[in-house]
C-alpha cells in the first residue's frame, strides 16, 4: 500500500469517528432546540386561549382536540391547585396519516369565574425516525463527499508535493554500488525532503568509500597473499627434489606443502565471498544451467572414476537463470564437487534438472546432516584435510546474493535442491 493511501486508510477512520461523535452531539442539541422552540410555542398559545376564554366563554365547552389544537375539561379545586405545566411527547391518530403520529402536548391548568379547567394543547412535531433516517443519509454523502476530496487531493495535488520523495526511491530501487554514478536528488522546497536527500547522499557516500577501500583490500590480500604462498610452495617442491635429504624431510615437506595449499585454497575462498558479498559480481546475463552442468560433469569425470562414484545425468527441463556467468558455475561446481568428495566408494551422484529447479542427490553416510549448519562457514562433517568448510558457505553467498532457495533433506541419501525465480 502506497503511502498517501496508507494515510488515506487512518485518515477515513477518524473522520468517520469524529462524524459520527458530531453527529450524536448535533442530534441531540438538534433535538433540544426543537423541544425549546415548540414548548415556547405550545405556552404562547396557552396563554392566547385563556385570554381567549375570559372574553368567550363557549370555548370552555371545547372537551375534545377534533378540528382544534386543544381541549379544555373542569378539575376540581384540589387537583386543579396541585397541576403544574407538563411538556411530554405523545402520539395522535392523523386522519391523512391514517396513523399514530407524534405530537408535543401541554398540559395545564387555569381558574377562571372560580373555577378551575384543565388545559391541553398540542402542536406536531419533527418525527424521531425520519430525522435520524435524514440525518443518517445526509452523513453518509458527507463522508463519501469527503473521503473522495481528499482522494483527489492526495493523488493530485499531494502527489506532486511527495513527487521528489518518490524520484529519490526510484533511484535508490535502480542504484548499484560500485556500477551507478551517484543519485541526483531533485530540487525541493520542502524541509524534510531537503534533509532526507542529504542524509542518502551521505550515507552513500560513506558506502562508496567502504565499499572502494574493501575492494582494494581484497584486490591487494589477492595479490599480496597469493604471491608468497605460491613462492613457498614452488620452493618447498624444488627443496623436495634435492638427492641428500632424508625420507622424515621429505614427509615433513610434503606436510608443508599440504598446508600451504589448504592455506591458498582457503585465502582464494574466503576472498571469492569478500567478492559476493559486497557484490563485485555485477555482469549478468542469461546463463544455461544444463550446459554447466554437462561440462562439469565432463571435467569431474577422472575425479569420479578415482573416488569409484558413477554420476548420473536426468534433464527433465531447460533450465536458465539470470546470473553472472562465473558465480554459476562457481555455484554449480561447489555442489557436483560437495556431492563427489563426500560419498562412499561405489557410490553415486545423481542429478536433475527440472523447469525451475535442480537436484543433487548423492549416497553418502547414512547419518542425516543438519539442515542449518551445512551452509556455515567452517563448518565441517568430516575430518578431511583438504577440506576448508567453506564450499556450501559460498553456495548460500550466492543463493542469497539472486534470491534463490536452497533445501537439504534426507531421503535414502542426501539431496540438496536449489528453486530459482
Amino acid at each position: 500500500m502506497k503511502l498517501l493511501n496508507h494515510t488515506l486508510k487512518y485518515l477515513s477512520i477518524t473522520l468517520l469517528v469524529i462524524i459520527s461523535i458530531w453527529a450524536a452531539i448535533f442530534y441531540v442539541n438538534m433535538l433540544d432546540e426543537v423541544y425549546d422552540s415548540l414548548d415556547d410555542g405550545l405556552d404562547n398559545y396557552k396563554l392566547l386561549i385563556i385570554k381567549k376564554a375570559e372574553e368567550d366563554s363557549t370555548i370552555l365547552n371545547k372537551k375534545e382536540f377534533a378540528e382544534s389544537n386543544y381541549e379544555i375539561r373542569e378539575l376540581p379545586e384540589s387537583v386543579a391547585i396541585l397541576r403544574k405545566d407538563i411538556h411530554q411527547d405523545t402520539l395522535m391518530y392523523m386522519l391523512n396519516e391514517e396513523d399514530y403520529e407524534p405530537v408535543r402536548m401541554l398540559t395545564s391548568a387555569f381558574a377562571l369565574n372560580n373555577k378551575y379547567y384543565e388545559l391541553k394543547v398540542i402542536s406536531s412535531m419533527v418525527e424521531e425516525d425520519d430525522l435520524i433516517e435524514d440525518l443518517l443519509y445526509s452523513l453518509i454523502w458527507l463522508y463519501v463527499a469527503m473521503i473522495a476530496s481528499i482522494l483527489i487531493v492526495n493523488n493530485f495535488l499531494l502527489k506532486k508535493t511527495w513527487k521528489p520523495f518518490y524520484l529519490l526511491l526510484d533511484q535508490l530501487k535502480q542504484f548499484k554500488i560500485g556500477k551507478d554514478p551517484m543519485i541526483k536528488p531533485a530540487e525541493t522546497q520542502v524541509k524534510e525532503f531537503k534533509e532526507l536527500n542529504e542524509a542518502v547522499t551521505l550515507l552513500l557516500n560513506r558506502t562508496l568509500e567502504t565499499y572502494q577501500g574493501q575492494k582494494q583490500f581484497i584486490e591487494n590480500a589477492s595479490h599480496e597473499l597469493q604471491t608468497p604462498l605460491a613462492i613457498s610452495i614452488n620452493k618447498l617442491e624444488l627443496l623436495s627434489e634435492r638427492e641428500d635429504l632424508t625420507e622424515s624431510n621429505l614427509v615433513a615437506i610434503g606436510q608443508i606443502i599440504q598446508t600451504l595449499e589448504r592455506l591458498k585454497r582457503l585465502n582464494k575462498s574466503l576472498l571469492l565471498l569478500s567478492k559476493i558479498e559486497n557484490k563485485q559480481f555485477q555482469d549478468n546475463e542469461q546463463v544455461d544451467i544444463n550446459a554447466i552442468f554437462k561440462n562439469l560433469i565432463e571435467e569431474f569425470s577422472d575425479f569420479a572414476d578415482y573416488k569409484n562414484v558413477h554420476i548420473s545425468f536426468q534433464e527433465n527441463d531447460q533450465l536458465y537463470a539470470y546470473m553472472n556467468k562465473d558465480l554459476a558455475e562457481i555455484f554449480v561446481t561447489n555442489f557436483l564437487k560437495n556431492a563427489i568428495v563426500h560419498n562412499v566408494d561405489n557410490g553415486s551422484v545423481d542429478v536433475t534438472i527440472n523447469p525451475a529447479s535442480f537436484t543433487i542427490r548423492n549416497s553418502g553416510s547414512n547419518i542425516p546432516l543438519d539442515g542449518q549448519k551445512i551452509f556455515q562457514r567452517f563448518h565441517k562433517k568430516s575430518n578431511e584435510k583438504n577440506n576448508t568448510g567453506l564450499g556450501l558457505a559460498i553456495v548460500k553467498a550466492i543463493s542469497d546474493l539472486y534470491g534463490l532457495s536452497v533445501a537439504y533433506y534426507f531421503d535414502n541419501g542426501h539431496k540438496m535442491t536449489v528453486y530459482f525465480k
